[in-house]
């Protein structure tokens, strides 16, 4: 079967498909032939459908006419090689190939049937070799029915590169889009490999060396990572033997009035679980015996206004702050946002301190402008960060990056795709959210990781990931019924895990 693969795992970076053209063109300029790039390629797909169906099992195979088809030509070849039932389908004529893939098809020593779906019935795997992560349009015509036909067929789906009809960098379809089983992608993923819809539609997403130097990364500079702990796992600040709990920072969170407290303290109680070495409530007095009556670890100071905030974090060992779950909105909140900007504690703005300044997001700029390069990160879901941000066009990394430039801050924006951007232009895509995250409560909880972390003196950026992956483990580790006060509880077991490099569940 020739060149055995190698299958990558654990890579982060993600490449667009304007970078993976890059990276083979580099490689090409550094000694690897592009029909050995082509060769390998088609091998990686042939070897994984020969994990999915059986020799003599009928396969099709569907070409389109550009690299894409190329690898399917690839896979094909070795595929009826090794007695299976191989038919293979283009999508236009064969003399109409261009490169790599006319070689290819010259290679193949079957037919090629033209693209009928009407002929796809009866079969045991469909590779999808039509069209790669940079096709520009929708699929339309003969293409656009073959799709449907096979999409309406069950038969497993073996997707090359990408589902074809799906974005590589946004993972969004502006037509029909095949539904993949699985997907073989080379080198590296792509954003929409992890971005949805693409990630619903790509099924199980496979990796594969197909002999692309390493060493092309830096000379792309990628700047977009899948959020997985080898990303910032280097900035964990882990206990030391002779350290004390204030050497692991003091975290505030700030309450709302007497009937909205019980955000702030799931915020709080995450601070203390991520590894704060205090964590304090600042309560308005009205709420004060309210939440002391919930409150053991934690600690609660008293405070009135902007200005009482502002005073509780001159003391510079309170160097964390969260603002929003719960806090109400409005003018007062927005002074409340001001106050803690303007301390040297690192900020993290969630909830009500972000839909506060909806239409005024100059306002919010303005205040974050004075920090200099001190910590911020603002974690909203997508409705706060409409109302933040205005409709920002674009997939979720385009808006997140949108979203940190604009307001020179990290920006968290949360979904079941949890997007991370620095304004410095890197993002990081968070793949490990279960469905059952979809519960009140859930955000505070994540809005408190990130400040517990901050406190320890992480970075902002690599704070917000930690914060997400470790959120996502938590929730996975506990499974369906949870709720958001069962996520701090859990932490104890990943960060365990993850302490030990043991896989998280």
């Amino acid at each position: 079967m020739g060149r055995e693969t190698v299958w990558l795992d654990g890579s982060l970076a993600l490449l667009t498909p304007n970078e993976m053209g890059r990276a083979d063109k580099l490689a090409v300029d550094h000694g690897v032939q592009s029909l050995a790039l082509m060769e390998a390629a088609g091998q990686a797909v042939a070897d994984a459908a020969r994990q999915l169906v059986r020799p003599g099992q009928r396969v099709a195979v569907l070409c389109g006419p550009g690299n894409n088809g190329g690898d399917g030509f690839v896979a094909a070849r070795l595929l009826k090689r090794a007695s299976y039932d191989v038919r293979l389908f283009l999508a236009g004529e064969k003399a109409a190939l261009k490169g790599d893939a006319a070689e290819m098809a010259r290679r193949f020593d079957g037919p090629v049937r033209a693209l009928d779906p009407f002929q796809l019935e009866s079969l045991h795997l469909i590779i999808d070799a039509l069209y790669g992560a940079g096709l520009s349009r929708p699929i339309d015509g003969v293409a656009a029915e073959v799709v449907a036909a096979v999409n309406a067929s069950g038969t497993p789906v073996l997707a090359v590169d990408v589902p074809s009809g799906l974005d590589g960098a946004t993972g969004a379809a502006a037509g029909p889009v095949m539904h993949a089983t699985e997907t073989v992608t080379f080198f590296r993923r792509k954003p929409g490999h992890l971005l949805y819809p693409g990630r619903g539609l790509c099924g199980t997403v496979r990796v594969a060396d197909i002999g692309i130097p390493d060493r092309v990364l830096s000379e792309i500079a990628v700047d977009t990572f899948a959020n997985e702990p080898a990303l910032w796992q280097a900035q964990v600040r882990w206990p030391t033997h002779e350290g004390h709990k204030y050497a692991r920072g003091h975290a505030v969170t700030v309450s709302g009035p007497a009937h909205a407290t019980g955000a702030c303290r799931l915020g709080a109680r995450a601070a203390l679980r991520a590894g704060a070495g205090l964590v304090t409530i600042a309560s308005p007095l009205d709420a004060v015996s309210v939440n002391a009556a919930h409150l053991t670890a934690i600690m609660l100071k008293p405070f009135e206004g902007p200005d009482g905030l502002a005073a509780m974090l001159e003391d510079r060992r309170k160097n964390a702050v969260l603002l929003g779950p719960g806090g109400g909105v409005g003018e007062a909140m927005c002074r409340l946002v001001e106050a803690a900007l303007r301390s040297p504690a690192s900020v993290v703005l969630d909830a009500d301190a972000l839909t506060s300044f909806g239409g005024n997001l100059a306002r919010l700029r303005a205040a974050i402008a004075q920090r200099d390069d001190r910590a911020v990160v603002l974690t909203p879901h997508d409705g706060e960060f409409d109302r933040l941000f205005g409709r920002v066009p674009g997939s979720r990394l385009d808006r997140a990056r949108a979203g940190a430039a604009e307001s020179r801050a990290v920006v968290l924006l949360k979904g079941p795709d949890t997007v991370i951007a620095a304004p410095d232009g890197r993002a990081a895509i968070n793949a490990n959210a279960p469905p059952w995250l979809a519960t009140a409560g859930s955000g505070d909880v994540l809005g408190g990781f990130v400040t517990g972390l901050l406190a320890q003196g992480m970075p902002a950026f690599e704070a917000a990931a930690a914060a997400a992956w470790l959120h996502g483990a938590a929730a996975s580790d506990f499974g369906p019924g949870l709720i958001a006060e069962d996520l701090p509880e859990r932490l104890p077991i990943v960060l365990a895990r993850l302490r030990s490099g043991a896989p998280s569940a």
